[in-house]
């Protein structure tokens, strides 16, 4: 089985992908997690439905209110987590926000800069502070049978998107600030690599999340059958599918990729 025992930090985990994060590490296993969010009371829920779904006896988790546009909470959490547990051997950042206007003449700069602010500085923010508690953390051996894969002191998994591999019509306000999460993941890889500490992204399709249903209101024309024109698979994700692929861009199994953006698509970026 797939090895999380440490210690996770999820944002956004009173919903959605992040939630889904929380409950699948539980299910694996994990000692210790964090669940941040805006909204402490789906924080609070996902982690009593967490501690509920839990197989490790030792298995302990919090809530905390969290918004990662600022400075000043981000950091407050991330100090939170490391007095409370100690270290965090993952981080999943999938807090985010989606458009709040479909007008691909008149998207509205405020609209642009409320993205920026939640998708990109909140990216920014979350990986700084994160990467910064992981590279004051005792390494730990990869695998001890096989010293030759070096050590970890932490592995972070961002939430971008597969409008930062493609870009659907629309969306400019999204597809910039996804863009974005994918560039400052790859920035911060390379700068934390020599430490042991992994940074890599998803890139997920539409997903059946509140988020989803939210823009499907803003936007016509997309519905549950229009969501799915372009992916070869010809449906959407599952919230528990990218949380498995976060998990596993969290764990020891993908020891020796960072950097990376991982399309969770269906085939949808094959075109």
């Amino acid at each position: 089985m797939i090895d999380t025992t440490g210690h996770a930090f999820v944002t956004g985990g009173g919903s959605g992908i992040g939630k889904a994060c929380v409950l699948l590490f539980a299910e694996l296993g994990i000692r210790g997690i964090v669940v941040a969010d805006l909204n402490l009371e789906t924080a609070q829920t996902t982690v009593a439905e967490a501690t509920a779904a839990a197989t490790n006896s030792d298995f302990r988790a919090e809530a905390i209110q969290m918004d990662v546009s600022l400075e000043e909470s981000v950091k407050s959490g991330v100090e939170h987590m490391v007095k409370s547990f100690g270290r965090i051997d993952y981080c999943v950042h999938s807090a985010g926000i989606t458009i709040q206007s479909s007008n691909p003449v008149a998207t509205s700069f405020s609209e642009f800069q409320l993205l920026d602010r939640v998708n990109v500085h909140g990216t920014f923010l979350v990986t700084k502070a994160v990467a910064a508690a992981m590279a004051l953390q005792e390494p730990k051996p990869v695998d001890t049978s096989s010293p030759e894969r070096g050590i970890v002191r932490g592995s972070i998994v961002n939430m971008a998107s597969i409008a930062a591999v493609i870009t659907p019509p629309s969306m400019v306000q999204y597809i910039s600030a996804k863009f974005a999460v994918n560039g400052i993941t790859k920035s911060a890889a390379i700068e934390n690599a020599p430490l042991g500490i992994r940074v890599n992204c998803l890139c997920p399709t539409w997903t059946e999340t509140p988020l989803y249903r939210k823009t499907m209101d803003i936007i016509p024309q997309l519905n549950d059958e229009t969501s799915t024109t372009g992916i070869p698979m010809q449906r959407i994700a599952t919230t528990k599918e990218v949380a498995q692929s976060a998990v596993f861009m969290c764990s020891t199994w993908s020891s020796f990729i960072t950097g990376h953006a991982l399309a969770i698509d269906g085939g949808m970026s094959l075109f």
